[in-house]
């Protein structure tokens, strides 16, 4: 969507000496950003504030006026410009959360890689990236442990068996990403990666590609938008590899 960039807009937002609404400052600087000078109207009191709600039957500030025309909020503001969809086309699965978790995980095993050996291209690397990548997703389902177990329960086949073992995984996860990383106890973080793994990797073949169920994946916590099945399916494979490679240097 195109527009004048010398164009007015008009913010109504409730800036109060206790409270800035945030969405407002954020619909403002969205405004300013897309080019437009912004006529900013602080909402000073509760009064003043349902007052304007009352005028232009609307439930909620910020609210937004280009070219005479009410926009909305900021979530609006953002459909107006093409920055979102409109709810109703919007889906509710989001891959956010694991692709920030890979990412920052991969480049602080290349972090470490060149601190230690001086090269990013390590089989070290490889192997922190695997074990910070679990410390990583043992802290988000840490987070909220009985949403998590929860949810786990719908697809995991040991923890619809034994309910505790829900709340058990976190911290076996977290305990043997620690392990792996620090390259110490692996005699007894290697298989508990290879069980806890294991039984993962299972359970999604058997919910998503057998059963063909639609569930959310635990894998990132309890409230996780994440759809069940490749994610977690590699998280799991992840594990369940890395013990079994932490096995055969330890042994072999």
């Amino acid at each position: 969507m195109t527009q004048q960039q010398t164009q007015p807009a008009k913010l109504y937002r409730m800036v109060m000496p206790d409270h800035t609404c945030p969405y407002g400052l954020k619909s403002k600087d969205l405004l300013e950003r897309q080019g437009f000078e912004v006529e900013d109207h602080h909402l000073t009191t509760r009064e003043e504030t349902d007052a304007f709600k009352a005028e232009h039957d609307v439930e909620t500030t910020p609210q937004s006026f280009i070219g005479g025309e009410r926009i909305g909020g900021y979530d609006d503001l953002r459909v107006y410009f093409g920055l979102d969809k409109p709810k109703d086309q919007q889906s509710d699965t989001s891959y956010q959360p694991v692709i920030a978790i890979f990412s920052v995980a991969f480049l602080m095993a290349l972090g470490l890689s060149w601190f230690a050996f001086e090269s990013i291209f390590t089989v070290q690397a490889f192997q922190w990236f695997i074990s910070i990548s679990m410390c990583f997703l043992a802290v988000q389902k840490l987070q909220d442990i009985e949403s998590f177990s929860t949810m786990f329960l719908n697809y995991d086949l040991l923890a619809k068996r034994w309910v505790p073992y829900g709340k058990i995984y976190p911290f076996g996860e977290a305990f043997a990403g620690i392990a792996m990383t620090a390259g110490a106890l692996l005699w007894l973080a290697a298989p508990i990666a290879i069980v806890i793994g294991g039984i993962g990797a299972i359970s999604v073949i058997k919910a998503v590609y057998i059963d063909k169920r639609e569930l959310k994946c635990a894998c990132v916590g309890g409230s996780s938008n994440v759809p069940l099945g490749f994610v977690s399916l590699t998280e799991n494979l992840m594990m369940l590899g890395m013990g079994l490679w932490m096995l055969v240097r330890l042994f072999g």
